[in-house]
């Protein structure tokens, strides 16, 4: 028997969050955009969608390893793993997108949220001969999808985006972000 729902948009970003160009992980959102969700915010099957878009620059020969993950507060409760990037072209200010679902499977001092996401962009790199253009990265990267690290559903909870490039010779700058309960 289906059961009615609603998306619900719990916040979104109002500025560009802070380039990323370090080679080490960083908040990816600007401060205003990190959403604490409330105690007992989640049941079995609630999920989350984040939605988030903006540009990446990234060397021929270096161009490292971007990475995304998801956090309430400093738990990973969503790693999309280190994905290959392009080692044929530089990519000057090229656009990405990120889609990453998110589905409460436990609740308690032990919650669980099982993830899935796509990142979309010049920068990911194909496989063999494939040719060079928008390629689209199923998160995480290379690996079977899994619940992520334990956290407190009873307790309050900070969302945020972290964004990890593995060198320091390329850049990511977020545009927009949205944080969506799917209820």
């Amino acid at each position: 028997m289906a059961t009615q729902g609603w998306a619900e948009t719990l916040i979104t970003a109002q500025s560009d969050g802070t380039a990323n160009t370090a080679g080490t992980a960083a908040s990816a959102i600007p401060a205003a955009a990190k959403y604490t969700l409330p105690a007992n915010f989640f049941s079995i099957g609630k999920q989350l969608l984040i939605v988030a878009h903006g540009r990446i620059s990234t060397a021929i020969t270096t161009p490292g390893t971007p990475q995304w993950d998801v956090r309430f507060g400093a738990t990973v409760v969503f790693d999309g793993l280190a994905m290959l990037a392009d080692t044929v072209a530089a990519h000057s200010t090229k656009p990405w997108y990120l889609e990453i679902l998110l589905t409460c499977r436990s609740i308690g001092t032990a919650a669980t949220l099982m993830g899935v996401g796509k990142f979309t962009s010049e920068v990911v790199r194909g496989s063999g001969t494939m040719p060079l253009g928008v390629l689209t990265a199923m998160l995480p990267w290379n690996t079977a999808p899994a619940v992520g690290n334990t956290f407190d559903s009873t307790a309050t909870q900070t969302v945020d985006l972290f964004f990890t490039q593995s060198v320091g010779t390329g850049s990511m700058t977020l545009h927009q972000y949205s944080l969506i309960s799917l209820n």
